[in-house]
């Protein structure tokens, strides 16, 4: 990420303060600011995510690393629209684990993420590691599966960025994790949305998975058959349970492809990326089946 000096060129605080409603800790939230060159788009990835390319004037920026709030004191960490919303259990169970989360900052960072300072790569990353250990404590009218999803993904992103940079820590096996926690609540939130056991349309502003467009429940169908795919032999120890998964992300991938061929309207972009996916899926279901029919 750019360096301290730079920091205060692309983010500023907000003058209003955000009072934490964990531990009652009031903090300025950092935000990022937009224009002047600070953000060049490149490509997007097969897993949807759009990749920003360096600055000379503002070196190296994360926008993701400003999305969530975070207190400084005791980590609660949420998307902002639920960081005040906090039921009375929800408070009980969040400052029960405030170690919890002092622990992981510990273990995967040595200490070093202070929110008090301007935000780096580091604090990015852990910003949605722990929102995904809060998220896991919300309770089911904040949608916390499918937001547990959308931070899992991006803490992957970031820790892959972190692994590039920094070879003396494993964070490409953290990076793996945080994929698969992914791909398991991606898998949950599909069901979520047939049972409605979680309003996940109030979600839908937050899923993203990147911040330059929100591919919303399309994204939800896409990358639960991409990330299904891309650690079927991790989710699935047996032919039988590999099939199994991957025929349930493939007839979920079919509704999108099918109904992207139906409508214009739908963006060229990930139905381009849904149709790859879908024959490449198609290939694996045929092997796997013939791998059935010899056991």
């Amino acid at each position: 990420m750019a360096l301290a000096a730079q920091q205060k060129k692309v983010s500023f605080r907000a003058k209003e303060a955000s009072k934490c409603p964990i531990c009652g800790t009031s903090h300025n939230r950092e935000e990022l600011l937009s224009g002047g060159g600070r953000l060049i788009a490149g490509n997007m990835t097969n897993e949807l995510r759009r990749l920003y390319e360096e600055s000379k004037k503002w070196g190296k920026i994360y926008p993701l690393a400003y999305v969530l709030t975070v207190c400084p004191k005791c980590l609660f960490s949420s998307f902002t629209k639920d960081f005040k919303a906090v039921k009375p259990e929800e408070k009980a169970a969040l400052q029960k684990t405030v170690p919890q989360r002092q622990k992981i900052l510990q273990v995967l960072f040595n200490g070093k993420v202070d929110y008090n300072k301007d935000r780096d790569l580091l604090a990015g990353v852990a910003s949605y590691i722990l929102a995904v250990d809060c998220y896991h404590l919300r309770m089911p009218d904040v949608a916390p599966t499918p937001k547990k999803a959308v931070c899992s993904i991006r803490a992957a992103w970031l820790l892959d960025d972190l692994s590039k940079l920094v070879d003396y820590r494993p964070y490409d096996k953290v990076r793996d994790f945080y994929y698969m926690e992914a791909a398991n609540d991606y898998r949950i939130t599909l069901d979520l949305m047939q049972s409605n056991a979680e309003p996940i349309d109030q979600a839908v502003a937050l899923l993203g998975p990147s911040l330059d467009h929100n591919w919303a429940f399309d994204g939800i169908i896409y990358l639960n058959s991409f990330l299904t795919r891309k650690y079927i032999d991790q989710m699935a120890t047996t032919v039988k349970q590999k099939l199994d998964l991957i025929t349930l992300s493939k007839r979920y991938l079919a509704k999108l492809y099918g109904s992207g061929k139906a409508s214009k309207s739908r963006p060229s972009v990930i139905m381009d990326k849904a149709k790859d996916l879908y024959d490449e899926m198609g290939v694996l279901l045929k092997s796997l089946e013939e791998q059935m029919e010899e056991n």
